[in-house]
């Protein structure tokens, strides 16, 4: 699971989250419009560790609830729908200008 989708799940947690610079953020995921709200926009790779609650059941939080799509595999030898196409040909006035 990605970090993004887990802490997506923390909404109303109280974090505290250590930066590189040794900066330690301390404050409670919401999932309001930021426009109202007093807010703090930390980028990913600033970011040393996160310090989560004990009281947080990580066993549920983890568990991916929605389904995978899988891609469809490409068929060996078939003809894709709507044809080959006809592609760009040889036909004459290709050549190096001449007559």
């Amino acid at each position: 699971m990605k970090l993004v989708r887990f802490l997506m799940k923390l909404n109303n947690e109280t974090v505290s989250i250590e930066l590189k610079n040794g900066t330690v953020v301390h404050g409670t995921i919401t999932g309001k419009n930021p426009v109202t709200l007093d807010h703090l926009s930390v980028r990913g790779n600033n970011i040393r560790y996160y310090i989560l609650p004990d009281t947080l059941n990580l066993e549920t939080l983890l568990v991916e609830d929605t389904p995978r799509i899988k891609p469809k595999k490409p068929t060996a030898g078939k003809i894709p729908p709507g044809g080959r196409g006809r592609g760009r040909g040889r036909g004459r006035g290709r050549g190096r200008g001449g007559r």
